[in-house]
C-alpha cells in the first residue's frame, strides 16, 4: 500500500504526518504503521505518527497520534501544530477547533516565531489537576509540589493531565540518568501508574523562562514534547514559580516555544510547525516492511530557517 506523508517537526519533535481523511485502516494497521514509520532505525523515523482525520459538526478536522511503540496518545501538542498547519493549508483556514482523542483544542496561525518559520498557536484545556485523571492509583486528590508515595524518587512532583498524564518536578540542574531511570520505571506500568506517564525535569532559568527535559511515555528520552512543555508551564504557575497570564519562553533541546498558563488551567503554546519534505513509501502490512522512501517535494528553505533560529538561540 502506497502511503504519502509530510515529514514535519514541532520544536524538533519530528513526525511523519498523513492526510488520513479518506484513508481506512484497522486499529491494528495504524499501530503497525506507527511502529514502521516512526522506527528510528528505519527509513523514515520519528517520535510518533500523526494523522489528519475528519472532524465533526464542532470541529473542522481532527488529529490522531500514535507513539513509536504503536500505542495511541491522547494528545501531542508539537504534533498538533503540524497537523493544524496541514489542515489549514488543505482547507483554506487560519483558525479552527480540532478534535483530539479525548478532548478538543483551539488552533490558529500566529506571527512567525522567527523569519521563515511557520508558527501555530494552540490553546488546550481546561486541564485536570486530579491525580486520578493523571492515572495515579491510591494518591491524594491532587499532587502539587509534593513527594508521591510509592514513586522510587523522593523529589516533589506536580501531577497534571493535559489530558495525557504528566509528572513534573523542578530541579536546579537536569540529571538525565535520574530522569531516564524514573521514566523507565513508569514505562513498566507499575501498580501506582498502570497507564504510565510522561516525566519532566524542569529548570527555572528566570522569572519567565523554563528549560524542560522529558522522558515521554511510549517514546523514551526525547528532545521535545509539546504536552510536557505545556504541563511544565502549568505546573510552574500552579506552584508560584511563574505568573499566570504571562508569556513564558520554554526551551528544550529541540528549540523554543512561547507558553502561557491561565488560572482556569488552560495553556497556550505558540511555536513552529516546520514541513521538511513530502515523501511516499510502500507499506507491506503483512510482512511489516517498508520500501525505500521517495521524496516528492523537498522543503529545504523551511529546514534552513529552523536551523538559523536554533543557532540564534544557542548564540
Amino acid at each position: 500500500m502506497r502511503i504519502e506523508f509530510t515529514k514535519c517537526h514541532g520544536s524538533g519533535n519530528d513526525f511523519p504526518l498523513i492526510d488520513a481523511r479518506a484513508l481506512t485502516l484497522s486499529e491494528a494497521d495504524w499501530a503497525t504503521l506507527a511502529r514502521l514509520l516512526a522506527d528510528r532505525a528505519g527509513p523514515v523515523g520519528g517520535d510518533g505518527l500523526l494523522a489528519l482525520v475528519p472532524g465533526d459538526d464542532a470541529h473542522a478536522f481532527g488529529m490522531r497520534m500514535w507513539n513509536s511503540d504503536g500505542s495511541e496518545a491522547e494528545t501531542c501538542l508539537n504534533g498538533l501544530r503540524c497537523t493544524a498547519r496541514l489542515g489549514f493549508d488543505l482547507l483554506g483556514l487560519d483558525a479552527a477547533q480540532v478534535k483530539l482523542k479525548t478532548s478538543s483544542a483551539s488552533v490558529s496561525r500566529d506571527p512567525e516565531i522567527a523569519p521563515g518559520v511557520a508558527t501555530i498557536r494552540t490553546l488546550v484545556g481546561p486541564n485536570s489537576t486530579r491525580a486520578a485523571d493523571v492515572g495515579l492509583v491510591g494518591a491524594p486528590e491532587q499532587v502539587r509540589d509534593a513527594p508521591i508515595d510509592g514513586l522510587p524518587n523522593p523529589r516533589a512532583f506536580t501531577a497534571v493531565a493535559m489530558p495525557n498524564p504528566h509528572l513534573v518536578t523542578f530541579v536546579d540542574q537536569v540529571d538525565e540518568a535520574e530522569l531516564v531511570e524514573l521514566g523507565e520505571w513508569c514505562e513498566s506500568r507499575p501498580p501506582l501508574l498502570p497507564a504510565r506517564a510522561n516525566v519532566s525535569f524542569v529548570e527555572v532559568r528566570g522569572p519567565t523562562r523554563l528549560f524542560v527535559r522529558t522522558f515521554e511515555r511510549g517514546v523514551g528520552l526525547t528532545d521535545s514534547c509539546g504536552s510536557a512543555m505545556a504541563a511544565s508551564v502549568l505546573s510552574a504557575a500552579l506552584t508560584g514559580r511563574v505568573p499566570f497570564g504571562t508569556p513564558i519562553e520554554v526551551f528544550n533541546r529541540g528549540g523554543m516555544v512561547r507558553g502561557q498558563a491561565e488560572p482556569d488551567t488552560r495553556v497556550m503554546l505558540s511555536g513552529n510547525a516546520t514541513f521538511e519534505a513530502e515523501r511516499a513509501v510502500e507499506v507491506d502490512f503483512a510482512a511489516g516492511t517498508l520500501s525505500a522512501v521517495e521524496t516528492l517535494h523537498d522543503r529545504g528553505a523551511e529546514r534552513a530557517a529552523w536551523v538559523a533560529m536554533v543557532a540564534g538561540l544557542a548564540g
